[in-house]
């Protein structure tokens, strides 16, 4: 028997996969397959696509199809699965056994701003909540009422298999589970997160490492906690109603234990509210993170409004003044540079298609966001999406399916007001010139330019202006509100190109001719003396450090 899993990328409120990460439903639904004897081909929708491989889907006994949207983003490194092409997979595969994975299995949305549709898709599997729990009663045919964790860790391992078949192996990060569900009693007016699992649920310190060992013999070598609404509230006390620092320290040192020369170990979701509401406990789990991860990860906070009205309609859970303060901690001790880099800054999820928006909204979030920039805090990046109305949320039954209209001219007015006094200052504070990211891979072509990113969570988008065919370190020379501009490190001016030169600011082409037609240099001086140019220099010497 042979099964073919298609990923279709995921993008939920505490998951996601579109590349170069790779989600844990993948691999527990291979481990699944082939704990059943089953062996297991793997494609990446975009494979499909691009290499027009439809055909071969019906060669296959089982076809598996994972994916789906739940928080809407804009994706550089795929694109999701559409409606219409499951359709077409579905088509093909009509004599095949076909298992759905993900919110394909309950709703289809292509994008924020709009209510979702329901999934009415005719399969053998529908997999509507618990991947093992689900998939496994269907493939052995009886209930999984016992050992779940330690059949979820078989699968798990079993599944790194398939990592061999990706794309862009071994230059993956893999989304690892640490825990379901969320902390809170109640939950916010628009997520899906405890649709999907009512209760937080903890995995297992040891399970969480024997997967990130297996998955490093199987030659990853990154990392990061997004299977997690909440990584500060792993392993929570419901009883005692206290966070668990100790259990941070387990964890950091047996990953490194077992992963000795990782590249990446980063997060994800992080709770504001609750580092306020638990500030001692979560300094010391922030210590532990920042003594444990690796330079340039993020905690990404769900503060989705600095309107009070907003927050309390929409059941969010905290104010502006805790949401300032939450920042603050973050910075407080993860704004520490390593080799350069900052080793763990917060980012801020806006939404907005919420109950009780106003244009005073869009005021009280700019007027927060310039708060926070004034007062000398690092924030990594701020994402303002559109809401998706999913079923069976408060939202959906508040708008009774529907979506709540937003000013299409009010909007894109707000966001570039963001771009421009916010992002852009904020990230020349984050990325400063001479900022030397290292092994950025490529991502596409655009014209002369080759867009590249760092494995990471929310890494920088890299404008280099020349191609790009392997993973390579650089320096930062200029900036742009959601991306910054780089050139081939170390910067050698004797080997540098034309439209390397041309691209660091205030050199321009005569400047850049000035230089080639000089060349060689012996050293920074012979520069000084054939430039004669104080801005150009200027410039030049922000960068001395990283010259040769």
């Amino acid at each position: 028997m042979k099964a073919l899993v298609i990923d279709g990328y995921v993008d939920e409120p505490s998951a996601f996969g579109v590349p170069p990460y790779v989600s844990h439903y993948v691999r527990y639904v291979s481990g699944l397959l082939l704990m059943k004897g089953i062996d297991v081909s793997y494609l990446t929708i975009d494979q499909i696509r691009s290499q027009d491989m439809w055909d071969q889907i019906r060669r296959y006994d089982y076809v598996v199809i994972v994916g789906g949207i739940t928080v809407p983003g804009r994706y550089v490194g795929g694109i999701p699965i559409r409606e219409k092409e499951i359709q077409k997979i579905l088509r093909i595969a009509s004599k095949s056994i076909k298992v759905m994975v993900g919110a394909v299995s309950h709703f289809f949305a292509d994008s924020g701003g709009f209510p979702a549709r329901e999934a009415r898709s005719a399969v053998e599997c529908v997999v509507k909540n618990d991947v093992v729990t689900d998939l496994h009663e269907f493939l052995f045919g009886k209930p999984l009422r016992d050992n779940y964790w330690e059949t979820l860790l078989k699968a798990s391992i079993e599944g790194t298999s398939v990592l061999s078949q990706h794309p862009r192996y071994p230059n993956v990060i893999c989304e690892i589970e640490l825990s379901r569900g969320c902390e809170r009693q109640g939950h916010c007016s628009f997520c899906i997160e405890p649709v999907f699992f009512p209760k937080l649920v903890s995995r297992p310190v040891e399970h969480v490492l024997s997967e990130i060992e297996a998955l490093y013999k199987a030659r990853c070598r990154a990392f990061r906690f997004g299977r997690s609404s909440n990584v500060l509230a792993y392993y929570f006390d419901r009883n005692n109603y206290k966070p668990c620092p100790a259990v941070f320290e387990d964890l950091y040192s047996g990953i490194w234990e077992v992963a000795p020369s990782l590249q990446v170990l980063h997060h994800d979701n992080a709770n504001a509210s609750f580092l306020t509401k638990f500030p001692r406990e979560c300094m010391k789990i922030l210590n532990s993170i920042v003594n444990g991860n690796t330079p340039g990860d993020v905690l990404s906070f769900g503060i989705e409004s600095f309107d009070e009205k907003v927050l309390h309609m929409n059941n969010v859970g905290i104010t502006p003044q805790e949401a300032f303060r939450a920042l603050q901690m973050v910075n407080e001790i993860g704004a520490k540079r390593v080799k350069g880099v900052p080793k763990l800054l917060p980012g801020i999820n806006l939404l907005h298609g919420l109950v009780g928006e106003s244009p005073e909204t869009f005021k009280e979030n700019i007027r927060w966001l310039r708060k926070i920039a004034e007062s000398g805090l690092l924030l990594r990046r701020i994402n303002i999406r559109k809401v998706i109305v999913e079923p069976k949320t408060p939202l959906w039954r508040y708008t009774k399916g529907r979506a709540l209209k937003i000013s299409a001219k009010d909007f894109h007015v707000y966001k570039e007001t963001i771009r421009k006094e916010i992002d852009l200052p904020m990230i020349k504070k984050v990325f400063p010139v001479g900022t030397v990211l290292r092994r950025v891979y490529p991502e596409y072509k655009k014209g002369k330019l080759t867009f590249a990113r760092q494995l990471g969570t929310y890494p920088v988008l890299v404008g280099i202006p020349r191609k790009l065919s392997k993973p390579e370190d650089i320096v930062i020379v200029d900036h742009g509100p959601r991306s910054v501009t780089g050139v081939t490190y170390p910067l050698n001016l004797n080997q540098v190109t034309f439209e390397e030169l041309t691209a660091i600011p205030r050199i321009g082409a005569k400047r850049a001719e000035r230089v080639i037609l000089n060349r060689p240099f012996h050293c920074f001086t012979e520069v000084e003396r054939a430039l004669e140019d104080v801005d150009c220099i200027e410039v030049l010497t922000q960068l001395r450090a990283v010259l040769l």
